[in-house]
């Protein structure tokens, strides 16, 4: 069964915490980092932790960039509203660590969560299993660096019990107190085994507060869709997935991270990832004041000028010709298919495969101009067959090409298939 999720093909994923004061990535510097992330700052597990106290982030407006991912194109997002370093961005009622004990003192998820729903968006939240601030996970300690899973003081019976109770009271509080949610995003996984965490029983209690929610595949063994991070995979997996990425290097604010990836090199994700049937998840990260880097908002602003011209060859589509048949990502919907052009034609550009006699039209999409094309097909299949396969080939003005990837519409009067 289809669901909005597989319409979507693009999402915005928010990973903030009171650690974007000083412009740290989320969670990780409190272990002493990790290989793939930029250096960080050094920080004791207390300094840390100590920036919760101070965290006043005035210049938030969820309203705001709620918009900006439904003007990028975007047709859902999912906010942190716990990440691996415990403080929870939402008013739980479970432990005092978190955004309602600062000076901001506002519910963040809520009001994001809010802003989503009244720009017409789905909502999405991010939780981690894992808490390196609970007294009873334990907490991760200074003494413990360098983070390797497992090498800490493990918990008591005891104490994983009322941790593992702490857990499921606070995924109760955010499916129960903040309205209709669309989507889990579990991380933190790999700590501890599906049993530890009451997988099945997590899961089980998620699905009955909120029928038809989905839930990604990082709570172990009872995920709806693959989640490759930071990577599109050679060949797109068997179930639903999507691919979550970042803008720079770092998820979180990080000023020292200036490898920024290009509007064009986003564009060209995208159109991959929708050609082979998967969602992108693109993250933003909030400054300590709540507003984004210009270079993001430069980011999603030509991101969003491109999809207002061509987002109907992305939202709403399926995976398009096989890549033999076009050397080009490419989707569908109905009978029209979607060429994305990621390098420039030097004149035409050749579909294979095809029932040639089927083709009705070739357009550039942001424009409407029609384009001239030929077929062709094997001299016996063009005397005697009525609906031969063959190959078309279109040609690609210089005056039509976009900066960031051109997209052709083809039209057939049915499916062009074999």
């Amino acid at each position: 069964m289809t669901s909005w999720f597989d319409d979507a093909r693009f999402g915005m994923f928010v990973h903030w915490s009171h650690c974007s004061q000083r412009g740290l990535e989320v969670s990780w510097p409190l272990v002493g980092g990790m290989f793939a992330l930029p250096a960080e700052d050094a920080l004791s597990v207390d300094g840390y932790h100590a920036l919760a106290r101070t965290f006043d982030p005035r210049a938030w407006d969820a309203r705001a960039l709620a918009r900006r991912a439904r003007e990028a194109g975007m047709r859902y997002a999912v906010i942190t509203a716990k990440h691996h370093d415990g403080f929870a961005m939402y008013h739980t009622r479970q432990s005092d660590y978190g955004i309602a004990n600062t000076p901001f003192g506002r519910d963040v998820a809520r009001e994001f969560l809010d802003a989503l729903r009244a720009e017409g968006l789905h909502t999405g939240v991010y939780f981690s299993l894992i808490d390196w601030h609970h007294p009873d996970y334990p907490p991760f300690r200074d003494e413990h660096r360098p983070y390797d899973p497992g090498t800490w003081p493990r918990p008591s019976a005891e104490q994983w019990g009322r941790f593992s109770e702490f857990l499921f009271a606070q995924v109760r509080e955010l499916l129960t107190d903040y309205g209709k949610i669309d989507l889990m995003w579990f991380d933190g996984g790999w700590e501890r085994s599906a049993d530890q965490w009451r997988a099945g029983e997590l899961a089980a209690m998620i699905r009955e507060l909120q029928p038809g929610i989905i839930i990604n595949d990082r709570l172990p063994g009872a995920g709806d869709y693959a989640t490759p991070e930071q990577f599109i995979p050679a060949t797109p997996p068997a179930e639903r997935w999507e691919a979550c990425m970042t803008m720079n290097e770092s998820w979180g604010y990080n000023p020292r991270d200036t490898r920024w990836k290009s509007a064009r090199a986003i564009i060209h994700t995208l159109c991959e990832v929708a050609g082979r049937g998967g969602n992108l998840l693109l993250n933003v990260g909030p400054t300590g004041d709540g507003t984004l880097q210009p270079e993001a908002i430069e980011r999603l602003d030509a991101v969003g000028a491109w999809m207002a011209r061509n987002g109907e060859s992305i939202t709403g589509t399926q995976p398009g010709f096989e890549a033999w048949q076009c050397y080009a990502p490419s989707t569908r919907r109905g009978d029209r298919y979607y060429v994305h052009l990621l390098l420039r034609p030097y004149d035409t550009v050749t579909v294979r495969g095809i029932r040639i006699k089927r083709l009705r039209s070739a357009r550039v999409l942001s424009s409407g101009e029609e384009l001239r094309f030929r077929t062709r097909c094997a001299i016996l299949d063009a005397q005697f067959n009525p609906d031969p396969i063959g190959e078309a080939t279109i040609t690609v003005p210089q005056t039509a090409i976009d900066s960031h990837a051109t997209v052709l519409a083809l039209d057939f009067a049915e499916a062009p298939g074999a």
